[in-house]
């Protein structure tokens, strides 16, 4: 009995993958062809295809193939198969038609000539027809057209081969099963898993990436959860093989159970991970993969002597996410992957591959696979010191500087210059020098004087109307000339991009270097960090708040809400408050608060943390608690799971404002601050309280530039 010929077919770039993992299966001829790859052997070998193919979308079995010239030649050519040999009269089936054929608009009208010819076939040999079914036929029947040629295949996989059986549910932007395999296989996945290896993908999602790799560890066929194939209806089909195949499949299914381990999925989403969980259970795998909430800074390996693969599809703009966002998204995925993964392989499937040199790491090669329509790169990465690069835009050498770089450069100087005696005389010795002074250099620059100068540089979001390209000469242009000018090594410049931060970005890290550094400020010591934050632990803006604060402080009970690192309580002990309370939800922020305390030898019982959510714990301590000096300074925006809903500071400051004066004695004053541009005070609801605007008083002059950096009132309560 001569051979059968298969075809199956495969998503656009994966049937060179297709034919190398079909030639495992023991298709010794497989060989890639357009949309998928060819073989031959037995029916045996067909169902094996359809039972274990990780890649394959569909498998054909051609019983016709002829030239065709338009729909009255296909209607001949599908009237002269023997249908009669694929079903009866009593069965269902449907046609999917694709490709193109002269005298055929639309895929709709070479449908119904072959459906003709099928049930003009059966009438005049039968007296009745087969009827359609196209949702859930006994038989599907695929007709390709191309080139002046017809060719006619029975499906044997009946719903696409990439439907696995266990995902009835999905977060958005999700990927096939059989992409989710192709990623996996790509990145070496196969090879790692059976050296013992671990697997975690860090924003899994709806848990396909490492459900897909629990079934390649586990040696599982992909097709042993699906109920039905196409072949199924089929009236040549061998059931005995069928079984025979399935048992096999079964056994070699417990035997990899037996050895499967270290795969964990994490995201940051809740729903995600309830939807992996779920999807886990369906597949059978629950208690052999875990999945749990994380956001990704806190991702790590499940135990710390686990190595192997980081498998990871974020975000790249054209299904999720923020695209002012992604870059730092990408540089955070780097930063975790070089402080906890070293030694470990990653791959990065992504359709914004520009975004991967955000990430710090050489790229050691490439694969281009297609999500849906969207070109899509595989990024392989050894996390390995040796492939460590800088994620900071490279600094433009002085020949390529345009003329506009010297402006910035004489504007950094004379900027300097009129700061010089009054840095002096306040003894100032962290304070920003450049805030955006020239519209083509969206910058703020701030020194920080320690044991070394520091240079911190941000970069705030140009506008849409700006082209990215010349905005990033610019900036390059910028992180070049400034080492020059402020005569510092170019490793003590920290370069950020400044955005909007909203909701759990808030307490987000960049890195973690943990490299702090000691500075001083009108004879106060305080930790900041240049690498791990947004933020480097000092507002220097609040500066004068703060002097504010230290003025006020002799022999009260101060109270310091959403603290941050608490600079403001040691300028409030040193100041000789008899007590400080220091409120923050952030458990980093108040060990750095600690520190700061340390360092100024601020050690008494006197001077409490306490770890919460401000507004429930001022709501808790309403009844219990008195203060003489409050400072509040919530931020614009925030939510996270340790917090009681969402706080947004122009739609709640009225009602916090007035928690807050409910632990203020009377006579006391609460300084409230936000740094929301566009707030305004809501003067009539917060009557009849005493509020008196000092934004004006308050800003130091370094920061003179830019009058709304912050807003700032003394609040107390009524002399009445």
């Amino acid at each position: 009995m001569s051979p059968l010929i298969f075809f199956a077919s495969a998503p656009k770039n994966m049937g060179s993958l297709l034919a190398e993992e079909l030639i495992k299966l023991g298709m010794r001829d497989a060989t890639e062809t357009r949309g998928g790859a060819r073989f031959s052997g037995t029916l045996e070998d067909g169902y094996r295809a359809c039972l274990w193919s990780r890649i394959a979308n569909r498998l054909l079995l051609p019983i016709a193939h002829a030239s065709a010239n338009g729909p009255d030649d296909l209607y001949e050519i599908a009237r002269e198969v023997a249908w009669e040999e694929h079903l009866t009269p009593d069965h269902t089936f449907a046609i999917q038609f694709d490709g193109l054929l002269p005298g055929i608009s639309h895929s709709h009208f070479g449908v119904l000539r072959v459906k003709d010819a099928i049930a003009d076939r059966f009438s005049e040999r039968f007296g009745h027809r087969p009827s359609v079914d196209p949702n859930d036929p006994d038989l599907r029947v695929h007709v390709y057209a191309h080139q002046g040629t017809i060719g006619i295949s029975i499906d044997l996989s009946g719903q696409s081969l990439h439907l696995r059986g266990y995902r009835d549910a999905g977060s958005a932007a999700p990927l096939k099963e059989n992409l989710a395999a192709a990623v996996l296989l790509r990145a070496g996945w196969a090879d790692i898993a059976a050296e013992g290896g671990a697997l975690l993908d860090p924003m899994c999602g709806s848990g396909t990436l490492v459900i897909e790799g629990a079934l390649i560890a586990a040696d599982i066929a992909p097709g042993l959860m699906r109920p039905r194939f196409g072949f199924h209806g089929w009236l040549q089909h061998d059931e005995p093989t069928w079984q025979r195949l399935l048992g096999e499949a079964r056994i070699r299914r417990d035997a990899g159970l037996r050895r499967l381990g270290g795969l964990r999925g994490y995201d940051v989403n809740s729903d995600a991970i309830r939807i992996s969980l779920h999807h886990l259970e369906r597949a059978g795998l629950t208690g052999y993969a875990h999945f749990e909430r994380r956001e990704l800074n806190d991702c790590r390996p499940g135990h710390p002597e686990d190595e192997g693969l980081v498998i990871v599809n974020p975000p790249y703009g054209e299904r999720l996410g923020n695209e002012d966002e992604l870059p730092d998204l990408y540089a955070r995925l780097g930063s975790v992957l070089k402080e906890r993964f070293v030694g470990w392989r990653a791959g990065v499937f992504t359709g914004a591959p520009e975004l991967g040199k955000c990430m710090g790491l050489r790229a050691q090669r490439m694969h281009t696979l297609y999500n849906g329509p969207i070109e899509c790169k595989l990024l392989h990465f050894r996390v390995e010191p040796r492939y460590f690069v800088s994620n900071q835009p490279r600094p433009l050498p002085p020949e390529e500087r345009s003329p506009s770089a010297t402006m910035l450069a004489n504007r950094i100087v004379k900027n300097l210059k009129s700061l010089r005696k009054w840095q002096r005389d306040e003894q100032v010795s962290c304070l920003r020098i450049y805030d955006a002074d020239l519209p083509e250099y969206a910058l703020a620059i701030d020194i920080y004087e320690g044991e070394k100068r520091w240079v911190h540089v941000q970069e705030y979001a140009a506008p849409a109307s700006v082209d990215p390209k010349r905005a990033r000469q610019r900036l390059r242009e910028a992180l070049g000339l400034i080492p020059e000018v402020l005569e510092v090594p170019g490793e003590q410049v920290y370069f950020k991009i400044r955005r909007p931060q909203k909701g759990l970005n808030q307490y987000e890290k960049l890195a973690e270097t943990r490299h702090f550094h000691e500075v001083s400020e009108s004879g106060h010591r305080f930790l900041v960090n240049f690498e791990d934050y947004l933020d480097t632990g000092l507002f220097l803006d609040h500066r004068d708040v703060r002097r504010l604060i230290g003025a006020l402080a002799p022999g009260k009970r101060f109270l310091n809400l959403f603290a941050y690192t608490g600079t403001a309580s040691v300028y409030a002990a040193m100041g000789g408050a008899v007590s400080t309370t220091t409120v923050d939800m952030s458990r980093t922020y108040l060990e750095w608060a600690a520190s700061n305390l340390g360092l100024n030898r601020i050690e008494s019982d006197a001077h409490e943390l306490i770890q919460a959510d401000c507004i429930r714990w001022l709501e808790s301590m309403a009844t219990r608690r008195q203060f003489d000096l409050i400072f509040l300074d919530p931020p614009s925006f925030s939510t996270s799971k340790r917090m009681y809903g969402t706080l947004d500071i122009q739609r709640d400051h009225v009602g916090l404002i007035k928690s807050a004066m409910r632990v203020l004695e009377p006579g006391g004053d609460l300084i409230f601050s936000n740094n929301l541009r566009r707030f305004r005070i809501d003067l009539d609801a917060l009557a009849p309280l005493e509020v008196v605007d000092i934004s004006a008083d308050t800003l130091p002059r370094d920061f003179a530039r830019n009058p709304r950096i912050h807003n700032c009132w003394r609040i107390r309560h009524s002399a009445s």
